[in-house]
């Protein structure tokens, strides 16, 4: 099947294998954290010179095994509302990540996912995760899926169905929400806003995070996914969030007057 082809690779993150070593070696924590198993991790996607330090620490304090069930927000509004990828293998600068075409097929026979290629081809939420899994683990295969807009219902749904899949498998499969948190506000609202969308996160709390967005109008922009992706991990018997660290992109910008928050989080 055809490759999908980086479609940010020079933008949100280096187009060259060796620039991406050189920034993966700056970013990830040195020395290397002990790491955890963990059900779900939460990862920013903005560029790697505003989130990266981040999501890279994330990645770092959690083992990465085979497969990496990636979870998106749809912001091209191309594509089914639950698309999971349908094509070959992911390329980036250097690499060439497979799809666990097992897990991918037992998702779809479930019902709740449509193989689709449209709303990944040019969507950046998974795309400037994956060279960090990638590191961590060379032999990391991912299923990536993008989710537009659902209810609350729908969510809760998918994500037990979810589960029901990934508890038949005798391999760990990680669940990789990429979301950024407050877009565009002053930074001490956005820390405000975030902390009380966090909360839900420690708590394991997908209700909760998702009405809670809903309510304070908080704009985290994949609130969705990470309510799939914690009613995932709570299926599977998670228990506890911790929240690795939380910025903005003030903090790289020097404007802290209109901010994107970043959050890094892992689900156990």
């Amino acid at each position: 099947m055809d490759p999908r082809h980086p479609a940010v690779a020079g933008r949100f993150y280096p187009g060259t294998a060796a620039e991406i070593r050189r920034a993966l070696g700056a970013l990830f924590p040195s020395p290397p954290p002990d790491a955890v198993d963990a059900k779900m991790i939460l990862c920013p996607h903005a560029g790697w010179i505003y989130s990266g330090a981040i999501c890279a620490e994330t990645v770092a304090r959690v083992n990465v095994p085979r497969t990496c069930l990636l979870l998106g927000p749809n912001h091209t509004g191309m594509g089914a509302p639950v698309s999971l990828w349908s094509g070959g293998p992911w390329r980036i600068p250097g690499a060439e990540i497979p799809v666990d075409a097992d897990l991918a097929r037992r998702l779809v026979a479930t019902g709740g996912f449509a193989p689709d290629r449209a709303a990944h081809r040019y969507e950046h939420c998974l795309e400037v995760i994956v060279p960090m899994l990638w590191a961590r683990n060379p032999e990391v295969h991912i299923v990536p899926v993008v989710l537009g807009g659902l209810a609350l219902a729908d969510c809760l749904e998918l994500g037990s169905r979810i589960a029901g899949v990934l508890s038949r498998r005798d391999d760990p499969v990680l669940v990789v929400v990429s979301s950024d948190m407050s877009h565009y506000v002053p930074a001490e609202i956005a820390r405000r806003k975030d902390a009380l969308a966090l909360a839900h996160v420690e708590a394991v709390d997908p209700q909760g995070l998702y009405t809670t967005v809903v309510e304070h109008d908080i704009s985290m922009c994949g609130f969705i996914p990470a309510t799939v992706g914690l009613a995932t991990a709570r299926a599977l018997g998670a228990t506890r969030g911790t929240i690795v660290r939380y910025g903005n992109s003030g903090e790289a910008s020097g404007d802290f007057d209109r901010v994107v928050g970043y959050a890094g989080a892992i689900v156990c």
